[in-house]
């Protein structure tokens, strides 16, 4: 029997990119799916700018960012004219190296992870369905069946359910998957257009409630659209969109953005549901749920695909940790309560927007056309406004604030926070360190008793020239910023102590850095 540290189920990107992770970080793990290879087309197509500076570590930032093509503004369309235009690269040159909406192709993205995968050594079991599991106390042992070969058992310490909105894994856990299903069907296809539109960027019609958004691949007008088709039927199993072809498409909405289709080189269909899981792990510990397995939403926002990823990242370094005997098993129920509530919080948002530029009736028609690109285009002028929509589109404002892991506050810096990025001369904060670890920041001046700890622990520690862009972004000077293997801000101290950091692991339970100190006497 083959024995991994982690199983995964499931080769899209969330799967790929939590394997990659825990590969990183010297994890023993096998993906499994049932498909031939990498998918050959492609829905998701927004990579957003916090998904790209969580790649950096793993080394895929540049080559991802390299390979799509940056789309700095989204354009708000009505009867033929642009109404707005949002610039992203504007809202967001102050807060990420990224400060934009990537278009890359999913089939694209796949095959890229599944280069990197193989040059670390990842085995991907193609066309090997996860048949069956069950949960042990201190492992898993799961049965796979393969195509034209022979069934299989293998034992892993967890299992990761990276399979989609259809989860295996989610219907053997039993775990609720509440939510609902829109009455439209959606629509994609690749095509080429001419018109005002097709240059390149992101174009949205608000005309009618036939929701259409036109994602620019280049400036000669080749792109991805995006929309709906309302059904009828009642059909909730997707039978009626299969019939459906591009003539069933309303043009009235590409029409709005000046936009004419010449040529379609590929067309689908398919619902969409808005759903969270109740649990992402198991009642037994060993299983957990990821991606489209653990919530489903509307694409509008180009959420979806990232919102995976970042559970990819979240679980990957907890994994790591716990596998190494670094840190307790109860350090694995943060990843719930971490990225259960964004979810929950990201499919209300998204649901609320979907039925805006979808409702049918008048008033509806006259607050999209009207209303909306007015109110978009004068708050847009508003540079707090601005930085905050940045910030939501691109999931730099998802935080820890109420998890057990995040403490303290230093500047305008909480625990919880994603790090702050601050380039200044050529040094940047957001340099990944040679290997996915804890480290600790230093705006200023390292006080000696920290560097003797960090020396001692094997703690990487990064100290920083103090300069007005540190204090612009919110830190404060000499304080310390001890930050989680993915990132974001565990820990704030203002005094920058070495004494804070043993007490912060100490009642962490964190076995690598934990000496547990005595603790002076209260008189």
């Amino acid at each position: 029997m083959d024995r991994y540290e982690v199983l995964i189920a499931g080769a899209g990107p969330t799967g790929m990119v939590l394997a990659l992770a825990l590969a990183k970080q010297g994890i023993r793990v096998c993906i499994v799916d049932q498909a031939d290879g990498p998918g050959t087309t492609s829905r998701a197509m927004a990579v957003q700018a916090r998904t790209l500076e969580l790649y950096r570590p793993l080394g895929l930032a540049d080559e991802v960012a390299s390979a799509g093509r940056p789309n700095p503004c989204i354009n708000l369309w009505v009867r033929g004219k642009r109404r707005a235009q949002l610039s992203l690269r504007d809202a967001g040159a102050r807060l990420t190296p990224y400060p934009y909406v990537l278009i890359y192709p999913q089939d694209a993205h796949e095959q890229l992870l599944v280069r990197h995968l193989e040059a670390a050594g990842v085995p991907v079991l193609r066309r090997t369905e996860l048949a069956g599991f069950e949960e042990q106390q201190d492992h898993v042992v799961a049965s796979l069946r393969q195509a034209g070969g022979a069934d299989l058992q293998v034992e892993a310490r967890y299992l990761a359910g990276c399979d989609g909105a259809r989860s295996f894994v989610r219907r053997q856990l039993g775990t609720g998957f509440g939510g609902g299903t829109y009455d439209h069907i959606f629509y994609v296809a690749d095509v080429q257009s001419r018109g005002k539109a097709a240059n390149g960027e992101i174009h949205l019609s608000l005309e009618t409630s036939d929701f259409v958004i036109f994602l620019g691949y280049d400036d000669r007008g080749r792109g991805r659209l995006v929309g709906t088709i309302r059904d009828t039927s009642g059909d909730e199993r997707g039978d009626a969109a299969g019939a459906l072809s591009f003539k069933d498409v309303s043009h009235r909405a590409m029409a709005s953005l000046g936009l004419e289709v010449d040529e379609v080189y590929w067309f689908s269909t398919y619902r969409v549901h808005h759903r969270v899981s109740d649990h992402y792990r198991s009642a037994r510990g060993r299983a957990f749920l990821l991606g489209d397995a653990a919530h489903v939403h509307s694409p509008a926002g180009g959420q979806g695909m990232n919102t995976g990823i970042g559970d990819a990242i979240n679980l990957a370094w907890k994994l790591a940790a716990v596998v190494r005997g670094d840190a307790p098993d109860s350090l694995l129920d943060t990843y719930e309560k971490e990225r259960i509530a964004f979810a929950r919080k990201l499919v209300d948002t998204t649901d609320r927007l979907f039925s805006f530029v979808t409702a049918e009736s008048g008033f509806a028609d006259f607050v999209r056309t009207r209303i909306a690109p007015t109110f978009a285009s004068a708050a847009y002028g508003i540079g707090p406004v601005r930085e905050m929509i940045f910030r939501i589109l691109s999931q730099t404002t998802i935080s820890y604030h109420d998890s057990p892991l995040s403490s303290g506050v230093a500047g305008r810096v909480h625990g919880g926070d994603r790090l702050p990025w601050v380039v200044r001369g050529e040094v940047d904060n957001y340099a990944p360190p040679a290997r996915i670890d804890w480290q600790v920041h230093v705006y200023g001046q390292v006080y000696p008793d920290l560097r003797a700890w960090c020396d001692r622990h094997g703690m990487i520690l990064r100290e920083f020239e103090w300069g007005p862009e540190h204090e612009q972004a919110g830190f404060c000077r000499n304080a310390g910023y001890l930050l989680r293997p993915d990132g974001y801000v565990a820990l704030c101290d203002p005094g920058a102590s070495a004494q804070a950091l043993e007490d912060y692991f100490c009642d962490l339970d964190y076995g690598r850095f934990r000496v547990c100190m005595p603790r002076p006497a209260v008189l």
